[in-house]
């Protein structure tokens, strides 16, 4: 809604297609809640996580504990990168 101004809800999103909400979705801007998102949960840097305030760590924390719950370690790294290389993409 931020950045497209699309409810996802409505009856008229039920025509977008999947390839084209894939490319909506890699096309949010790192201002959009989603763009904010994807952010804490792909950092890496230890010295920005050590500073996240308390809403930040719980996004954080509730990110890798439910994906290292279901996903071996090799995965687990996979997905991190995949996630990285997306922020990556939407920051330009």
């Amino acid at each position: 809604m931020t950045q497209y101004g699309l409810r996802i809800r409505t009856k008229d999103f039920e025509t977008v297609s999947w390839d084209e909400f894939k490319t909506l979705l890699s096309g949010m801007a790192p201002e959009t809640p989603i763009g904010r998102m994807v952010a804490i949960r792909s950092e890496t840097d230890k010295s920005v996580i050590k500073n996240f305030n308390k809403d930040q760590k719980r996004i954080y924390d509730a990110w890798r504990n439910r994906k290292a719950e279901n996903m071996s370690s090799v995965t687990y790294e996979q997905e991190m990168e995949a996630l990285e290389q997306m922020f990556a993409q939407l920051c330009g």
